[in-house]
């Protein structure tokens, strides 16, 4: 049987392939529907709609090339119901420097599999 943090870990590592191949559409069922992201830059995403939207747009631009999240610490509640993921992030364009920080996602079991609650992304360089 697949530990929790594994099964995490495995959702995330699918996420970066889905980023990498520019479908947007794909990546809803990671996300809770009422999942809440603060981007790197501050501005804030309420609901799937808006963070697949976000992702669309960015996929759209010319230079852009991937988002890559690298876990590095995933921690669980008593019940194993909810965790907490930590990592680093780095962003790749073609025709702009490199951005990247560390974020944390709060993920919970739904049915069970398991879904992005909330996200935050601090861009550090």
């Amino acid at each position: 049987m697949t530990s929790p943090a594994d099964a995490i870990a495995a959702r995330r590592k699918l996420t970066n392939k889905l980023i990498a191949a520019k479908d947007a559409a794909r990546l809803k069922p990671f996300f809770d529907p009422r999942v809440t992201l603060i981007a790197g830059d501050g501005s804030l995403l309420l609901g799937v709609e808006d963070v697949l939207a976000a992702f669309a747009g960015q996929f759209a631009e010319k230079g852009f090339v991937a988002y890559v999240r690298t876990t590095e610490d995933i921690a669980l509640n008593a019940d194993g119901t909810r965790a907490a993921e930590r990592g680093r992030w780095m962003g790749s364009w073609k025709d702009a420097p490199e951005q990247s920080g560390t974020y944390l996602a709060t993920w919970k079991k739904v049915t069970g599999q398991w879904v992005i609650e909330n996200e935050l992304f601090v861009t550090l360089a």
